[in-house]
């Protein structure tokens, strides 16, 4: 899978919560200041081509659509990142996290909690 510039992954971002959305309804929820209307247009154009987003047609516009979920986008980036980052491993990734970010006990426990949570799903 490739992977979405940081303006790209904006748009994402807003088309998974969404669900669909012209390119008005894409700038709509994008924070100020706005970029113009055939900026974002190409944008899209480009997720497309990289498989992204579809679209179908409404009136003479588009309305654009996720063909990626964001967990299977998310579980690729994390791996990408461990991989790059950590040697793939996780362990190495968790541990420079808590020490970056001075994660206490009770939040490590919760953490493994929604774990443990997740895999009995």
């Amino acid at each position: 899978m490739k992977q979405l510039t940081r303006a790209e992954e904006d748009i994402m971002q807003i088309l998974w919560d969404l669900d669909e959305a012209n390119v008005a309804g894409i700038i709509d929820e994008l924070p100020d200041p706005k970029p113009a209307y055939n900026t974002v247009s190409t944008i899209v154009r480009i997720m497309e081509s990289k498989g992204f987003v579809a679209y179908r047609k409404e009136g003479r516009g588009h309305i654009y659509f996720p063909k990626v979920k964001k967990s299977e986008y998310s579980n690729q980036s994390i791996n990408k990142l461990v991989d790059g980052y950590f040697q793939g491993s996780f362990k190495s990734m968790v541990s420079f996290f808590m020490k970056k970010n001075d994660i206490s006990i009770n939040e490590l426990e919760g953490i493994l909690k929604e774990i443990n949570k997740e895999d009995k799903s």
